[in-house]
């Protein structure tokens, strides 16, 4: 049986998920956006970073995620930063398919994660990633483009959203451009840390 498609971000209350420019990836702001995730004992073991960590709900989230995950989708422009950043044991440890125009062969890591480059089209991708998942589900990794792109073309079935108490200002808004016309959503669940409110919703038809 296939598994879902979804996305999970962070999101500031003013509804931004990442900076404009990729130099600003690691800077303040960002960071502060994902700072509920860097302290849990599931990203510290992923990333190798050493023992210890918290655990509880946060943590409990980040795990399941990932162990839900069988392959991810994401854009040239996520992928392009996450080169100059992962480790060399990328965190996806499943194979990644990277949407773009550039013609690439697969990018093998240490650790089970390998990138294929799909030259034509976010649906295209995304049943290369389904036959790939198995029984598992497809996450579209970002950027928020590229989720943008997957949700208006009614191809998400649920998303979830780390609401961090921060207010950005300015970046790259998650539905900037939704076609509101055609996607209504479900309220799944909230679940409050005392970090972030983790908000899951079912996207269906309007």
């Amino acid at each position: 049986m296939a598994g879902k498609v979804f996305f999970s971000v962070t999101m500031s209350l003013d509804g931004f998920i990442a900076p404009e420019s990729l130099e600003d990836l690691m800077g303040k702001q960002w960071m502060e956006l994902q700072a509920w995730a860097f302290p849990q004992r599931f990203f510290r073991e992923n990333l190798k970073l050493g023992k210890g960590g918290e655990e509880g709900l946060d943590n409990d989230i980040a795990r399941a995620t990932h162990e839900r995950t069988g392959a991810s989708v994401m854009g040239k422009r996520m992928f392009d930063a996450g080169e100059k950043m992962w480790p060399e044991e990328a965190p996806f440890h499943t194979p990644v398919f990277v949407v773009t125009h550039e013609k690439r062969d697969p990018w093998e890591r240490p650790g089970g994660t390998t990138f294929h480059f799909v030259n034509d089209g976010i649906e295209a991708a995304l049943d290369q990633a389904r036959v790939a998942a198995g029984d598992r589900d497809v996450r579209i990794a970002g950027g928020g483009a590229t989720i943008l792109e997957y949700v208006n073309a009614g191809l998400i079935d649920e998303f979830s959203i780390a609401l961090s108490p921060l207010l950005c200002g300015s970046g790259i808004r998650l539905f900037e451009g939704v076609d509101v016309g055609r996607v209504a959503l479900e309220p799944v669940r909230a679940e409050p840390s005392p970090r972030v409110t983790h908000l899951t919703y079912a996207i269906r038809e309007r």
